[in-house]
């Protein structure tokens, strides 16, 4: 397993490079000129070329790259210009934010997803096969911003069962924390948990019919050990791969999510930071989320060793 692990890791040090040239990338993208942008109408000539050097946008590219890569690795990803604020403090500060948010959302994917698509497989043809089937084909269609816009003013609003908007952090009440994040971590959990149903019930269905699995229920074995011991197991490698991809889809889509919700995180930051042309935010957040990216496919790969022992002999 470390020796996968590191094979895996030497691999991902050209994409991280890759990764940060997009992210820097982003500078040279944005129509106009952001010195002018930044300096304001009425700016003189004198004024915008300071505030041109002062940001570095006078040097060519690839020393500006060298540079803002330097300081990257270094954790110093900037300053935003209308805040004067440290993009590296505004992230942290609401990382932990998005994080909940994020791994209450994979916790309740999971959590619906593989128990449906196991009962589903197991019980191929049934009466709750079909049923679980049609959800599931549901939780495909619907858009997440439909789903969270339906939860907060059917739930929040109306039935007034959980707040609508608005975040307590867990320091200052555990409880009204997970109060706040349940509906918009469920609005972003059920298209997930519907795409890991069906890529469950399918492994359990290839699987549940191999030569080994009706030597495990011929021996005398009960249906929990069958599941958990030759079933389930050797049933994960596509459902890890799925839930690999939804984490990188999680990233995309909270960005909607905490507009609705009103939630301060990373996502409803970077809306404004788009419509102020803040660049250096916006930059310090892509190569954030790329390398999160990197490192969780790098996680999945890695976990595929567990899971086939075929897969650390190769």
């Amino acid at each position: 397993m470390l020796r996968l692990a590191a094979r895996r890791l030497l691999k991902v040090v050209p994409l991280l490079l890759l990764v940060s040239v997009i992210a820097f990338g982003l500078l040279s993208m944005v129509p106009g000129d952001p010195a002018v942008q930044i300096a304001g109408e009425f700016a003189t000539e004198e004024q915008i070329a300071q505030i041109r050097s002062d940001l570095g946008l006078d040097r060519p590219w690839i020393v500006q790259y060298g540079d803002w890569l330097g300081g990257a690795v270094q954790g110093d990803l900037g300053t935003s210009p209308f805040s004067g604020v440290s993009v590296s403090t505004q992230i942290w500060q609401r990382l932990p934010t998005t994080l909940s948010l994020l791994g209450w959302a994979l916790a309740l994917s999971v959590l619906i997803g593989i128990p449906a698509g196991t009962i589903a497989g197991w019980r191929q043809g049934s009466l709750l096969d079909r049923f679980l089937t049609m959800g599931t084909s549901v939780g495909v269609a619907i858009p997440v911003f439909v789903s969270a816009l339906v939860l907060a003013l059917v739930v929040g609003l109306k039935l007034s069962w959980l707040p609508a908007t608005g975040y307590v952090g867990f320091s200052e009440n555990p409880l009204d924390w997970a109060r706040h994040l349940f509906l918009p971590a469920l609005a972003l959990a059920l298209t997930g948990a519907a795409e890991i149903a069906r890529q469950t019930r399918a492994g359990i269905i290839q699987v549940k019919n191999q030569d080994y699995v009706r030597t495990a229920k011929a021996s005398g074995l009960t249906t929990r050990q069958v599941l958990g011991r030759h079933t389930l197991k050797n049933a994960m490698i596509p459902v890890i791969t799925v839930v690999g991809l939804q984490i990188s889809r999680l990233f995309g889509l909270s960005v909607l999510v905490e507009q609705i919700f009103n939630i301060p995180g990373i996502g409803s930051r970077l809306v404004t930071a788009v419509f102020e042309n803040d660049v250096p935010y916006i930059q310090g957040t892509v190569l954030l989320v790329g390398i999160a990216i990197v490192a969780v496919n790098v996680a999945v790969d890695v976990s595929y060793g567990y899971f086939n022992p075929r897969v650390r002999a190769a």
